[in-house]
């Protein structure tokens, strides 16, 4: 079931996104105890104006280094963790007192990803943060350090706060950092470098991202693109500032919704007609002319008896620094979300051509489709989808349109369309496989260069990689001479499919009609 945040109309929930470097100083790791004030003044200012705040912080495993007078990290997995778990109570403390002097409460939320690979745990999460934000409380998320090993970490804290900012439907999600914004070289060692203010799409961005994380965090100017891509597919819109100045933070937000609400006006903006079919623009504009001369003639008199006065419009505030990055127009909400982005995948699983064109035609994956699995993975885990081209001297029989979907094409035009579409374009958030990526345990059965294998989304499985294995090239019809028996004719049901382009991701719902008629929205009769 989707879960939808209730809020008042023009209120807004941004989410604010601290590094480690925010926090503590980089070589003492004492609290940066002015930055932190402005961000808690920050904080109170917007959620007195009645929106939401939610913040993400890094600094456990810096605090805790502070407080055993340790020079640097250690590289030792558990003594990382001690420290985390020493330095995660006073970093809460430490806000806790800071947004105490406002009266302000506070709760601390600590995750990994097992905590939402699982649809219900996702959902519970989602709930708390809304009862949170419903009772006037600023969340603080951190990942749970203490816990996390690689396998479950979100990676670094970019990540944690884009899904978040997707799991609470933020409208803004700001990643502090060192730097202003984006420049198109580095600012450091360029001083022609020009700053990138808007970011239509990411795939055609060109940035430097050479800045690494410091040494007490994980992240850099890289995973913040990251972040921003997948907080951007979720409809939220993205900024990069600075973290020393967050009181900025305000500014961009009131130049973002001024922009944002011009460019509805500009969209919704339609010329109504008079029934003599003049414009109502063009008749006001007369009506306003004509008023203005009664009016000038009237107020002429007074003029006369009153000195000369200038009037000057009021210079627009400058906007501070920032990259805002635009969020897509069709963005991907609730379980697709979470197929994406709230589960680690365990493996990947290599389609055809063909296949992909049945899947954007709202198909589940048929084992006909599947040219090569890779990894180790059970029923219900999340695999990778990528799309290869066969090997024509590829052993796994040759899909045809039949096969392909559970609702063949009616013509031999549409048959050879489907078996012969060329490859779509991709989605800025696709991206091609690298040859590291591709780890195969047999000679591969795609071509690996021409064109180059890319992913085009997220699946939960029914079968595992094993049975994939074993009946992947095979019509349905043989899943239980291949297995011995078969609990579903799709490897994996459209249901349980996300694509990054979001126009992909949602299966089509069957009208009434076909409800009537015992067909789903895939074609498929119902039994």
């Amino acid at each position: 079931m989707a879960v939808h945040m209730r809020k008042q109309p023009g209120q807004l929930t941004v989410v604010i996104k601290l590094g480690t470097s925010s926090i503590v100083d980089e070589k003492t790791h004492q609290p940066l105890l002015s930055i932190l004030s402005l961000i808690v003044e920050t904080a109170c200012s917007l959620h007195a104006a009645g929106h939401r705040v939610v913040i993400v912080s890094s600094g456990a495993i810096g605090v805790g280094l502070r407080r055993m007078n340790l020079p640097r990290r250690p590289k030792h997995l558990p003594k990382v963790q001690a420290l985390a778990a020493i330095g995660q109570s006073r970093l809460m403390s430490l806000w806790d007192q800071l947004f105490g002097h406002l009266e302000q409460p506070i709760a601390q939320i600590l995750l990994t990803r097992n905590d939402i690979a699982d649809r219900t745990q996702y959902q519970n999460a989602q709930n708390t943060f809304i009862e949170l934000l419903s009772m006037g409380v600023i969340p603080i998320v951190n990942e749970n350090d203490t816990l996390a090993v690689t396998e479950i970490k979100f990676g670094d804290n970019d990540t944690l706060s884009a899904i978040t900012a997707g799991m609470v439907q933020a409208d803004y999600l700001f990643l502090m950092t060192d730097v202003d914004c984006l420049y198109d070289k580095n600012p450091r060692t360029n001083p022609d470098a020009k700053a990138i203010s808007v970011v239509e799409d990411i795939a055609e961005l060109a940035a430097d991202v050479s800045s690494a994380g410091s040494s007490l965090g994980t992240g850099g100017m890289s995973t913040k693109i990251v972040a921003a891509r997948l907080a951007t597919s979720a409809g939220v819109t993205t900024i990069i500032t600075k973290s020393s100045k967050p009181g900025n933070i305000s500014s961009i937000i009131a130049h973002a919704e001024r922009q944002r609400k011009a460019s509805m006006s500009s969209r919704n903006s339609v010329t109504n007609f008079t029934e003599d079919g003049v414009p109502i623009a063009q008749t006001s504009a007369l009506d306003l002319q004509e008023s203005t001369h009664h009016l000038s003639a009237s107020t002429s008199i007074l003029q006369d008896q009153q000195p000369a006065r200038t009037s000057s419009p009021q210079p627009e505030e400058p906007v501070p620094l920032h990259t805002c990055f635009l969020p897509i127009s069709n963005p991907i909400r609730d379980r697709y979300f979470w197929i994406l982005h709230g589960l680690a995948p365990h493996g990947t699983i290599y389609i055809d051509t063909g296949a992909w064109t049945a899947l954007s035609d709202k198909a589940g994956l048929l084992p006909v489709g599947i040219v090569d699995v890779d990894g180790h993975f059970a029923q219900q885990e999340a695999v990778r989808i990528v799309v290869v081209k066969r090997l024509s001297s590829s052993h796994s029989p040759k899909p045809t349109s039949t096969s392909m979907s559970a609702h063949p094409p009616t013509t031999p035009g549409a048959a050879a369309h489907a078996v012969h579409a060329p490859i779509p374009i991709r989605h800025p958030l696709s991206h091609t496989m690298s040859s590291s990526q591709i780890i195969s345990q047999h000679p591969p059965q795609y071509e690996q260069h021409n064109p180059t294998p890319f992913e085009v989304g997220r699946a939960v499985v029914n079968y595992s990689a094993t049975e994939i294995r074993r009946i992947k090239g095979l019509h349905s019809t043989q899943i239980s001479e291949a297995l011995g028996y078969a609990d579903s004719e799709y490897v994996a049901l459209r249901e349980n499919i996300a694509f990054f382009g979001a126009e992909r991701s949602r299966p089509t719902t069957p009208n009434l009609g076909e409800r009537r008629a015992g067909v789903n929205g895939e074609g498929v009769e119902l039994h």
